[in-house]
């Protein structure tokens, strides 16, 4: 299902300038299109619309070892819970863990690459208050996290 995320602030890029007034078309686990949200919303205006407070930026790289926890699942959420998307391959060694990874659709990567917003990409999206909390968190396209 076709889905537009949009938010007060929109980010491209993680240290991006925010815009107002944009939103991300995500379709399936792919971004469509990032664009002004008046245009967005008459060309597609069937889709469903998921209006977020704060700010709407590409989800979270986490560059180091995974936060300590009970489990592998534990460990996972709690990335997931603060906005990330993608992790470094390094850090998951253990084999426990990194099934708990690939069941979350986290991205897995052998370098850091700069996380963006781009037609075409991946629709790992997340969301944060002026505090920094993380609000909602989208993986492959699919909303994983959303403080309650």
């Amino acid at each position: 299902m076709r889905t537009l995320h949009t938010a007060p602030l929109l980010r491209r890029e993680r240290d991006g300038e925010p815009v107002p007034e944009h939103g991300v078309l995500v379709s399936g686990d792919r971004v469509e299109a990032v664009g002004p949200l008046a245009e967005l919303t008459e060309a597609h205006a069937q889709v469903r619309v998921r209006r977020w407070p704060g700010t709407l930026g590409p989800g979270l790289l986490h560059d180091g070892p995974l936060p300590a926890a009970p489990t592998p699942r534990e460990r996972v959420h709690a990335l997931l819970r603060g906005g990330v998307t993608a992790v470094l391959a390094d850090h998951l060694a253990d084999p426990a863990l990194r099934g708990a990874v690939d069941r979350s659709d986290l991205l897995v990567l052998v370098g850091p690459v700069p996380p963006t917003l781009d037609a075409g990409g991946r629709a790992d999206l997340s969301v944060h208050d002026i505090d920094g909390t993380c609000l909602a968190t989208v993986v492959a396209g699919r909303i994983v996290h959303r403080r309650a």
